[in-house]
């Protein structure tokens, strides 16, 4: 074979190999990684089983008859505390819902990577819903089931819900920044409760990260009655 056929069979290749790879861009794009979400979607499963267990085996505290929200919610704090102490690298700790990103898995404690990869992992640097501090949740927007794709379309007064064996949280979005990767200082709480749901940014890169930001507005406990937290009845009057 002639060196001219060697050359117009390599720039064929390359070619081909271009558009294979623009095409499986394109993909991840619009339908996220098809492979790496078929693993995190058993892992879910999987998550789901033994979140079942933890929740039909939890026994909450019971407040005080005739309580009051301030009671309540003290409660509920000890309650936080307790599981965090106890709560496992690569378990399951609760659930998450976001309607508007169609979202609802399984939360796993820890954003290491081989916890990012069974879905949203709580930062274990930080506190756990109902602790009145900031509760950090990552998850990645290309790949395994990429929870977090869409995290940009997020919009203030959007609900973000998270169940926990015992209570229910309500918070809404009050907005959005975007940091550098390696500023830790979004980890640091501030001594109110906030959520933050954190991702890369941009899509396919890791330079930055996009965070949303949502403040606490509702709870329900396990056992006692629903009540708004001291903190946002405060803010509102």
């Amino acid at each position: 074979m002639s060196t001219a056929h060697l050359r117009r069979g390599a720039g064929t290749a390359l070619i081909a190999l271009g558009v294979a790879l623009l095409a499986w861009v394109f993909v991840v794009w619009q339908w996220n990684d098809p492979f790496t979400a078929l693993y995190t979607h058993w892992k879910q499963q999987h998550l789901r089983s033994v979140y079942q267990k933890i929740d039909s085996t939890y026994r909450p505290l019971v407040p005080p008859p005739n309580a009051s929200a301030v009671s309540e919610q003290e409660v509920v704090k000890r309650e936080a505390q307790q599981y965090r102490k106890h709560a496992i690298v690569g378990k399951p700790i609760g659930k998450i819902l976001v309607p508007r990103l169609g979202l609802h898995m399984i939360v796993v404690n820890g954003t290491d990577h081989e916890s990012l990869k069974s879905g949203p992992g709580r930062a274990t640097e930080t506190f756990m819903p109902g602790e009145g501090e900031l509760v950090y949740i990552a998850g990645h927007r290309t790949t395994y089931l990429a929870p977090f794709a869409k995290i940009d379309t997020l919009r203030a007064g959007d609900p973000i819900t998270l169940t926990m064996p015992y209570a229910t949280f309500v918070y809404s979005v009050t907005g959005h920044v975007i940091v550098d990767a390696h500023d830790l200082a979004v980890l640091r709480s501030h001594h109110r409760e906030v959520l933050a749901l954190q991702a890369c940014h941009p899509r396919f890169f890791a330079t930055h990260r996009y965070i949303v930001w949502a403040k606490l507005i509702s709870v329900r406990p396990r056992r006692g009655r629903a009540y708004v937290p001291v903190a946002t009845r405060r803010i509102a009057a």
